[in-house]
This record gives C-alpha cells, structure tokens and sequence, in this order.
C-alpha cells in the first residue's frame, strides 16, 4: 500500500486551516495542523513531513521565521509559502529562505492542490547531495547508514550523534558548517550545553581521524567548524 504524503499545515485562521486539513484528507493526503509558527516548529522538530505549507502572516512566530527554522533542521523539505499579498519583496524574501512556491490568498482548492503536485514532482525529480551516506575522507572510509569509519584494516564504530555530525561535515567538506544549522539539525537545540556537548562530540571525531594528518577538523571563531580534507 502507498504511504500518504505527510503536509505539515501551518495556519492561523482555524476556518481556513480546518477547510483545507478536511479537503487535503479527502484527497488521501495525512496532514498535522498547527495554529501558529511556534506549533508548527514543534510538531516539524517532532515528526516527519514531505511538505511545509505555512502561512506567512502569523502570531508568535511568523512564517519566514518559521521556515529559517525548517531549513536549519532539513534543507530539502518543500516549503508551499500561503500569503494574503502578492508583494513582490515579500516572494523575493520567501524565495530567499527557500521557498519552493507561493499561493495567494484567495485562492481555489483545485490551484492549491495543482501547486501541491507540482512541487512534489520537482523535488522528486531532483536527487540532491542529502542522500549521499558513504563518504571518502582523505584515507578513510565512513558508512553513515553502517555508523563505521574504515582506515587501513582498523574500524572505528560510532555513536548515531557522532555520525549525524561527522555525515554534515562531509557534507560540507571545506566549507563552514554553522553551529546553529549542526545544533538544530542534530540536537534540535541551541542552548549552551547543547553546544557544549558539540564540541566534545568535535574532539572525539577528531580522535578518531588522527591517523590522516591531512584531515583537520577546524574551529571558525564565532561561526562554527570545517572539514578539511583532500
């Protein structure tokens, strides 16, 4: 049996938001409704969505905030932006966070369910580097899926938050990884002992790749760490 499609709906006007979960139901979608931006973080940091349908004008915390929040926990997460203006600074602003459409208010069900489909087909189509699980780093070999690093005939088993972390250095090899994205993303928290936790979990990682003196592990002051590998 096919797995429905989860949308997390993220609207203040409880008519509005209680029109679309009932409509988006009926077309077999599994839809989780929140009232607010503070709600709909919660229950994104929660569980797991295919689609972020989130107003942009909205009480506690607005949607473009709400989406920067989305994107530091999954870049790849399609985010259908619901406005009430067809401003052109406010799609340009949306498009920046990360937005992948826009639909203004008033709209029908049919456009909002075209638009839906749509970027679902987009984003299927694109493979991006997020399902990359096995990396090269200079001498050794790491199966995030396996939690193992390789090197030489020795194999390193990792904890699932040394690999979380070690996987978005890899991904970011030799660029920045910003603590606040790894914060997020792994310990869904930025608070200082979060962070404190990080930079032990760094230290232990780089334990583990001493063995390749071209490999380093480098702290940006004020910004976060980078992977520096060949």
């Amino acid at each position: 049996m096919k797995e429905k499609v989860k949308i997390l709906l993220v609207e203040d006007d409880t008519n509005l938001g209680t029109i679309l979960t009932e409509y988006l139901t009926v077309k077999k979608f599994e839809v989780t409704q929140a009232v607010n931006g503070e709600d709909g973080f919660n229950s994104f940091k929660n569980n797991r969505f295919d689609l972020c349908i989130v107003d942009v004008m909205m009480p506690k915390m607005d949607g473009f905030t709400l989406a920067k929040k989305i994107r530091l926990i999954d870049k790849d997460v399609p985010i259908l932006f619901v406005t009430a203006k067809s401003l052109l600074d406010d799609k340009l602003e949306g498009f920046k966070i990360g937005a992948d459409d826009y639909i203004t208010k008033p709209f029908s069900m049919e456009e909002l369910l075209l638009r839906i489909s749509a970027v679902l087909r987009r984003i299927k189509s694109i493979k991006t580097d997020d399902e990359k699980n096995e990396f090269k780093i200079g001498d050794y070999d790491f199966d995030y899926n396996k939690r193992i690093l390789i090197h030489a005939s020795s194999e390193q088993k990792l904890t699932q938050k040394e690999s979380d972390l070690l996987r978005l250095l890899c991904l970011n090899k030799n660029r920045i990884l910003e603590r606040s994205e790894a914060l997020i993303r792994i310990w869904k928290d930025e608070s200082y002992f979060t962070g404190r936790s990080m930079d032990v979990y760094i230290t232990k990682l780089r334990n583990y790749l001493k063995n390749d003196k071209s490999i380093e592990i480098i702290n940006v002051h004020g910004t976060g760490f980078k992977l520096i590998s060949k």
